[in-house]
């Protein structure tokens, strides 16, 4: 990874690169302008140059970009080399879905254990991945070294199960709660809240139309 501050948009950026860059080496295409990966990528040609920028000379002024060293580069940059096991915390509907999906689309990041309180499930295998109880997380977080943890539990526990996930080690939560848990500084969160994405797309529609 680069060792300075980029700024949180454009790493939020870097994966979608990434995979368009993909996509463009398996159709066989050797280089691409900024202007072309606006297109696929939807976000302007400025924002993307200005994205690169951060990282040096990416590319040649009249040449473009060369898709393959792009690629490899970003790589390196997403940690693409290296298998990031990962946890899921709560297997409800929203759970077993995630368990379904397990990252197909990347080969760096895997769900390779699962957490919840229900006993008809704890102790089997759902989609090829282990499920636990809740008594047994802290152990196995520590044993297996996960330190990125998806939590799927209800709200009323949320904060409790956080405390406990990052008294063992966790330093990244993918949150799927409704609830924005509290953690130290040097615990990143991600919160993913589908109901508040779903009505702000309302709201737009019902607002500004297709502006």
């Amino acid at each position: 990874m680069v060792e300075f501050q980029i700024p949180q948009a454009t790493a939020k950026r870097l994966s979608i690169y990434y995979r368009y860059l993909q996509l463009l080496l398996d159709s066989g295409k050797d280089r691409v302008s900024s202007t072309e990966l606006s297109e696929a990528v939807k976000v302007d040609s400025a924002t993307i140059r200005r994205d690169f920028s951060y990282f040096g000379a990416l590319g040649k002024r009249g040449y473009g970009y060369d898709v393959r060293n792009l690629l490899e580069f970003f790589s390196k940059q997403l940690n693409q080399d290296r298998l990031t096991n990962v946890a899921l915390i709560g297997v409800g509907n929203l759970g077993h879905a995630l368990l379904k999906f397990n990252f197909h689309q990347s080969n760096h990041v895997r769900i390779s254990a699962a957490f919840d309180v229900n006993q008809d499930i704890t102790g089997t295998i759902q989609n090829g991945i282990p499920v636990y109880p809740m008594e047994d997380m802290k152990e196995q977080l520590k044993l297996q070294q996960i330190e990125i943890v998806i939590l799927a539990v209800p709200a009323n526990v949320a904060q409790k199960v956080t405390d406990e996930i990052v008294e063992v080690g966790v330093r990244g939560i993918l949150n799927f709660t409704p609830l924005r848990v509290t953690v130290p500084t040097d615990v990143r969160v991600q919160n993913v809240d589908l109901t508040n994405e779903m009505e702000t797309l309302i709201y737009f529609l019902d607002h500004f139309g297709n502006k």
